[in-house]
């Protein structure tokens, strides 16, 4: 099992930037992808930003596309969500997951992940 532990949450105005960051440790080699997720109070885990781990290729969300910017460092084990322009709506708990599965899959979904962290709170207002 992956463990994933964010970091790099906090409480800003609309319009500011935020670094997130993701490190993974444990068997890494089996990481296949990384997902950034979101939770907002009364709402289900909405999909955020996706990198495949070996060619980082990437894939966004309409909400958050042309504004975040999803990397990975193989060598650091670690993923980084750079969100710019933030506003209110991109207020909620914010996790990343770690794919260790083979094979196609839908990466907005929640269960194409197997291992999550526990979630680190960005609040933006206004």
């Amino acid at each position: 099992q992956v463990q994933l532990v964010e970091s790099g949450g906090g409480f800003l105005q609309a319009g500011d930037s935020l670094r997130l960051s993701c490190v993974a440790s444990g068997p890494t080699y089996l990481i296949d992808a990384v997902g950034w997720f979101r939770q907002a109070p009364g709402k289900g885990r909405e999909f955020v930003a996706r990198i495949t781990w070996t060619i980082g290729r990437e894939s966004y969300s309409d909400a958050v596309k042309d504004r975040f910017t999803i990397s990975r460092d193989t060598t650091e084990n670690t993923v980084t969500l750079q969100m710019n322009n933030l506003n209110i709506e991109d207020t909620a708990v914010y996790y990343c997951a770690a794919r260790t599965r083979a094979g196609w899959y839908d990466f907005a979904q929640t269960a194409s992940y197997d291992d999550w962290g526990q979630g680190t709170q960005v609040t933006v207002s206004s």
